[in-house]
């Protein structure tokens, strides 16, 4: 009996691996422990960020505000508006860690890849829904 052996060193993966693959968590305790670090880290830089942009100033304040171009004070209003963006995102990442929903795509419900969840704790879409709803802003 003659066996064609073209090809067969290309096929070194068994055809099962994926299925068992697919079983096994994206995050796994050390990931998580160490993600909710970040996102508690990320709530107390940005309400601390929050606090200085809207806290008063020593007296003259409301002068020294006045005399500041409107530029500077339209760059303060966004910079208190991202970083209460980025505090909602967290919060909410935070609550679907207590809640055992953390780390799932919010449009696919398909896992959010760790490589990702690590650059972005508070990430709410994996990579591709994410290109999707950039693509159609």
């Amino acid at each position: 009996m003659h066996h064609q052996t073209i090809g067969d060193h290309d096929t070194v993966v068994p055809a099962r691996a994926p299925a068992t693959d697919a079983h096994k968590p994206v995050l796994d305790a050390g990931d998580l422990v160490a993600l909710r670090a970040n996102l508690h880290e990320q709530y107390l830089f940005r309400q601390e960020q929050l606090r200085q942009i809207g806290s008063p100033a020593p007296s003259r304040a409301d002068d020294l505000l006045a005399q500041q171009a409107p530029s500077q004070l339209e760059v303060r209003v966004q910079v208190a508006a991202s970083a209460r963006m980025v505090l909602a995102d967290v919060e909410a990442a935070l609550r679907r860690m207590d809640e055992g929903r953390y780390g799932a795509c919010h449009l696919c419900r398909q896992p959010i890849e760790r490589e990702r969840l690590m650059i972005v704790p508070q990430a709410r879409y994996c990579s591709r829904c994410q290109q999707v709803r950039e693509a159609g802003r």
